[in-house]
């Protein structure tokens, strides 16, 4: 993980939008996932809810997929740059953010302080904080030869979603790196794979630019749908297992769908003239997709959490919503975590800096003098 030794690659310094409208996006159906608690029971049981919940069984997996994204295209053109360890570093602190979030979203709804084994409960921010830290290393190893990080990346991938189903078998500690489960809602067995997926298609995006994304997603949709097309027979492979998990063709009929979405996002940036001013419709999914993280802390705080002991939308509207209410509902919670996003996205431009030079000046004091 020697940038400097590493001979530079021409690289693509293309900025891919797509996969911050994706994130945003996917951030919004998880908001619209997770405010379901506010319907009546009855209501959650309707056929409504489930067309709607085979449309958020997108959501995880573009979350881990975008992530595994930009941590490649990142790596990539920092190697090219030359100023490699320094990216690694940078992407070590947003990991390590990550992974305080998720502590914080654990110790809302558990008592980590008297039971410490909460801490490793696997959620999905959990989840993505340890694929980051497994892809990481390998991207940035790689980073300087891009078409073995693309062949690396595609074969772990395919590793991944194969041994998925015999994750199932564990027991004991390791299962909640394996197997769903109240305690690993996002194991890493299959979760980890779409992060490989994303990291295959940063790692093309970043050496060959929009041609070469292009191409990879059009090859992961047939790949998909050929997975999808295989499912008794994938199934037939291994010991009985719950197949809307863990199966190789439920994860391709996944990651089919994730790449197919991306793909017309592609094309929509496509015809967006270089220099247009964003639409309002624009900057209000591009906040939800820079601010992902802020936008999961503070959703599920405000649906969830009783601040003060006194204010949630659980609280009030939990289990009582019909539809009509439920929608508004909904609305007004996008509406404040949205708010929140900006406001915390403005203190961090302040606080960041200050914070930068206040940790470099405390260094040059403590630096011992030559």
């Amino acid at each position: 993980m020697t940038s400097n030794d590493a001979r530079p690659v021409s690289v693509s310094q293309d900025r891919v939008r797509a996969i911050d409208w994706l994130r945003g996006i996917a951030v919004l159906f998880m908001v619209q996932t997770h405010s379901l608690a506010l319907l009546t029971p009855e209501l959650r049981k309707t056929v409504w809810v489930g067309r709607l919940l085979k449309v958020d069984g997108l959501v995880a997996p573009a979350f881990i997929f975008a992530a595994g994204f930009a941590t490649a295209l990142l790596m990539v053109r920092s190697a090219a740059a030359g100023v490699l360890r320094e990216r690694v570093r940078r992407n070590l602190r947003r990991i390590g953010e990550v992974l305080v979030v998720a502590t914080l979203v654990n110790w809302a709804w558990f008592p980590l302080l008297k039971e410490p084994v909460w801490i490793f409960r696997m959620d999905i921010l959990q989840c993505v904080g340890v694929c980051l830290l497994i892809v990481l290393p390998v991207a940035a190893m790689l980073a300087s030869r891009p078409r073995a990080l693309a062949v690396v990346t595609f074969v772990l991938a395919m590793a991944t979603f194969a041994v998925a189903p015999l994750g199932e078998l564990v027991q004991g500690p390791l299962a909640t790196l394996t197997n769903k489960s109240s305690f690993a809602p996002f194991p890493l067995l299959p979760w980890l794979g779409f992060a490989w997926l994303g990291a295959l298609s940063g790692t093309m995006a970043g050496a060959w630019g929009r041609s070469g994304l292009v191409k990879v997603l059009v090859g992961l949709v047939v790949l998909g749908f050929v997975g999808m097309l295989a499912a008794d027979f994938l199934y037939s492979l291994y010991p009985p297992h719950r197949f809307y998990v863990a199966n190789p063709s439920n994860s391709a009929v996944r990651f089919a769908w994730v790449c197919t979405v991306l793909l017309v996002l592609l094309w929509l940036e496509g015809r967006v003239p270089a220099g247009t001013a964003p639409s309002r419709v624009r900057r209000f999914v591009e906040v939800f997709g820079t601010s992902s993280l802020s936008a999961y802390f503070f959703h599920e705080m405000l649906l969830f959490y009783r601040t003060f002991g006194v204010f949630s939308f659980q609280r009030f509207w939990g289990d009582k919503s019909d539809w009509p209410q439920y929608w508004l509902l909904l609305a007004a919670l996008i509406g404040l975590t949205y708010l929140l996003c900006i406001a915390t996205d403005r203190v961090e431009r302040v606080v960041r800096p200050a914070l930068r030079g206040w940790m470099g000046r405390l260094g040059q004091r403590v630096r011992p003098s030559t």
